[in-house]
């Protein structure tokens, strides 16, 4: 095949391949930890530009990262884990203290107020194409409630 013609090809195919997801994270946050603490949630904001949805979390510090959910069960708060969240196109999606956030355990040193860590958030769109996202996370401290409101 000419290098041309090569080149044409490429060029189809980039042409062709599926419009990825582009997720906006804002006021990402994880809380600080006790001593001896094996696990904390992280928080934020996340805004796609198309329809998708948030199917993964992962870090290099923790052996566990989990999509979860908090609501009330029979007047007692519960806390459950989540394999897929839709993420409507323009429509912003809060992690919070006591709604949906990711949980991070069995963590491999405890984490401080300060420190930074790396997440890699997984999307998947309609047609099941999977895209990967890194965002560097500040921890707070223990008593942190989430970021300052804007107004």
């Amino acid at each position: 095949m000419s290098l041309r013609l090569s080149s044409l090809a490429l060029l189809f195919a980039v042409a062709a391949a599926p419009s990825w997801a582009q997720v906006t994270v804002t006021d990402a946050w994880i809380r600080g930890m006790a001593p001896g603490q094996k696990a904390t949630g992280a928080f934020m904001q996340l805004l796609s530009a198309t329809n998708t949805a948030l199917v993964g979390v992962a870090s290099p510090i923790v052996g566990v990262a989990e999509i979860h959910e908090m609501t009330m069960d029979g007047g007692m708060m519960r806390m459950r884990p989540v394999a897929r969240l839709s993420l409507s196109a323009g429509k912003p999606v809060v992690f919070k203290p006591g709604g949906y956030h990711l949980m991070l355990m069995d963590l491999k040193s405890p984490l401080k107020e300060g420190d930074a860590v790396e997440l890699t958030l997984s999307f998947a769109d309609k047609d099941g194409v999977r895209t990967s996202q890194q965002v560097m996370v500040p921890v707070r401290a223990l008593t942190a409630a989430g970021p300052a409101m804007k107004h």
